[in-house]
């Protein structure tokens, strides 16, 4: 599935809820499905600056696709990670760098979140797309060498 497909996908799947009750429901379940990352690697280097709660994410680059873990200690953020590892996960970091992560504003999302929480998804996707960048240019200069 393609980046575009899968956050097609997202939208279609918040379609079917009629309140932001019921898509909050939907996010936390999304949380309880996350790829947890491990214990020992909840350091404080891996952490999400500018959240709210306490957010870790974990990546790694493996046959040219970026793989992504997190946990986070609110089950709304939980959600909310893992609704970016949804679509950014078995990606290529070029694909993930230059992404527009449109589904967010199509199922408004950015309006039903506190400040706190709108800035938290913001310095999520930002700490993604780094990872992304970070691979790509690692990976330049492994061929280069």
């Amino acid at each position: 599935m393609t980046l575009e497909e899968k956050q097609k996908e997202i939208v279609e799947d918040f379609a079917i809820y009629d309140d932001w009750m019921e898509k909050y429901e939907y996010i936390i379940e999304l949380g309880r499905d996350l790829p947890i990352i491990e214990e020992e690697k909840k350091t404080k280097d891996r952490i999400i600056e500018g959240c709210q709660s306490q957010v870790w994410l974990d990546s790694s680059f493996a046959d040219g696709k970026m793989h992504f873990k997190a946990d986070s200690d609110a089950i709304i953020t939980k959600g909310i990670i893992g609704l970016l590892i949804r679509v950014l996960d078995d990606e290529k970091p070029e694909d993930i760098a230059k992404c527009d992560l449109h589904f967010i504003q199509e199922i408004g999302l950015h309006e039903h979140l506190s400040p706190t929480r709108s800035n938290g998804l913001a310095s999520m996707v930002k700490k993604m797309k780094m990872s992304a960048l970070k691979a790509l240019t690692t990976n330049d200069s492994e061929q280069k060498a």
